[in-house]
């Protein structure tokens, strides 16, 4: 006779850990508000300047301008963290993002422009340092490269819907009522931010020198990766649809639409499978797709090189996105979080701008493709660190 002490045990699996709590829907709400603000005007500010005798390089330094206050300010989140604290100190960010736009209602002069554009710059420097923070902070790290390719969508999301409408609403309802709705997509988020913390937990920021310790801590490597990858990313969106012949432009709308589409996907998937096997294993390939990408630019104005290159890279760069943040994270512990994120958002607006600007002053002596050309290799040079870590 058997009893109950003879029957075999078999260890019950471990609780899979929540992802999307409460907090976390949240916190992307707050982001995909954000990021909807920003891009309805990254396009349309040029326009608005150039329709009021201030193109050319008024809407070049509109861009500059926003892009040098986010690295600038990036550099000091992580301390603001510290002391304010995540709630009041995102909100601060969602308040220098959209009530400036507002401001754009009464003058299009352009010094007044620039300063709308500098104090934007710091409201979107805050968010994307805090939040990329807090995402770490709310979700399991057993399931933390989920979880940023799940904020890599929703911060994606907003690039696919704002760019082409922002322009489209121009013709609709006017630069005024556009300025309006940016303003509301983003002060909506404050409602988000109830119920998030209100303060960084005790063990947590206390490593606030954003560049202190970077080498020793194995975050330098993955920084410098993704910049070679956002480096050529500023350079395809800035200046593919100069590249080409203006009856090839649908086929550079089309491919700048498939890479923003492919990215947040990837980035999400490269999530999921990073949690499983580790984000250093896929680094590599990855790359290798990014630098296809980037290469297959040289064979402009091919319609076929354009569509699959824009999107091989789009694929590439959205899973090189998630892969670098997570390794990263990977390699401190809690109260380095906000120095990751700074690192890794100061890569990707640092290596947008130095790529679009290196790029802007050698295409005019070698041409597009040998620029392009070089702009892969930038990219390919960066597979071998990466298979070191693979590797290590």
């Amino acid at each position: 006779m058997t009893t109950t002490c003879d029957l075999p045990t078999h260890p019950l699996p471990a609780p899979v850990a929540r992802l999307l709590t409460g907090q976390f829907v949240r916190l992307l709400v707050m982001v995909f508000g954000s990021g909807l603000s920003m891009y309805l005007l990254t396009s349309v500010v040029p326009l608005y300047l150039a329709a009021n005798g201030s193109g050319g390089v008024g809407a070049g330094l509109s861009t500059a301008a926003m892009m040098f206050s986010a690295v600038a300010v990036e550099l000091l989140v992580p301390r603001m963290l510290a002391r304010w604290g995540y709630r009041v100190v995102l909100g601060l960010g969602l308040v220098l993002l959209g009530a400036p736009s507002l401001v754009l209602l009464t003058s299009a002069a352009l010094p007044v422009v620039l300063a709308v554009c500098i104090v934007r710059g710091a409201g979107l420097a805050i968010l994307v340092v805090g939040a990329v923070a807090l995402v770490a902070d709310l979700t399991p790290s057993a399931r933390r490269g989920e979880a940023l390719g799940v904020y890599g969508v929703a911060v994606g999301v907003p690039a696919v819907i704002g760019l082409p409408l922002g322009v489209y609403l121009i013709n609709v309802i006017g630069f005024g009522a556009l300025f309006v709705l940016a303003a509301i997509a983003s002060l909506a988020g404050l409602l988000a931010l109830v119920g998030l913390p209100a303060k960084v937990n005790a063990e947590e920021e206390q490593h606030v020198k954003v560049l202190g310790g970077v080498r020793r801590s194995g975050l330098l490597t993955p920084t410098l990766i993704f910049a070679a990858v956002t480096v050529a990313a500023g350079i395809s969106v800035t200046f593919l649809p100069l590249a080409v012949a203006g009856d090839k432009q649908s086929h550079i709308a089309t491919a700048l639409l498939l890479q923003a589409i492919a990215a947040p996907i990837a980035r999400w998937l490269a999530g999921r499978y990073a949690d499983r096997v580790g984000p250093a294993k896929l680094l590599a390939p990855a790359l290798i797709l990014a630098a296809a990408g980037a290469g297959s630019l040289v064979f402009l104005p091919s319609a076929v090189a354009i569509l699959i290159g824009s999107t091989c890279f789009g694929i590439g760069f959205g899973a090189a996105q998630n892969l670098t943040l997570t390794l990263m994270y990977n390699r401190v512990d809690r109260s380095r979080y906000g120095q990751v994120s700074a690192l890794w958002n100061l890569a990707y607006d640092g290596g947008w701008g130095a790529g679009a600007l290196i790029f802007g002053a050698v295409v005019g002596g070698v041409g597009f493709s040998v620029a392009f050309a070089l702009t892969a290799a930038v990219v390919a040079v960066a597979v071998v660190p990466a298979l070191r870590a693979s590797a290590a």
